[in-house]
């Protein structure tokens, strides 16, 4: 894994950590891992992923790329093609 892909994928563990229900350990987070049915996050908090997303990588998700994020490697792509937008 790149460098500046490493940093990306470790940030957004870091928040997706944030979110996970007590049954969901954060060492279960892969790139394979989907949102809401492997890491049990409902949809309120991953709107609130989203938003912290936002924040943390500068860059503003629409409805379809919220729509796209369904494991963690989806939201990698979409904040690489969001960041190389800027």
């Amino acid at each position: 894994m790149k460098k500046e892909i490493k940093e990306r994928y470790d940030l957004l563990k870091g928040i997706v950590e944030q979110y996970l229900p007590d049954d969901v350990d954060a060492s279960t987070i892969t790139m394979e891992s989907h949102f809401i049915q492997e890491l049990n996050i409902n949809s309120a908090n991953l709107v609130d992923i989203v938003l912290d997303v936002e924040d943390a990588f500068d860059i503003m998700l629409e409805n379809d790329d919220m729509d796209g994020m369904q494991t963690v490697s989806d939201a990698l792509g979409i904040i690489d093609r969001k960041i190389s937008e800027k």
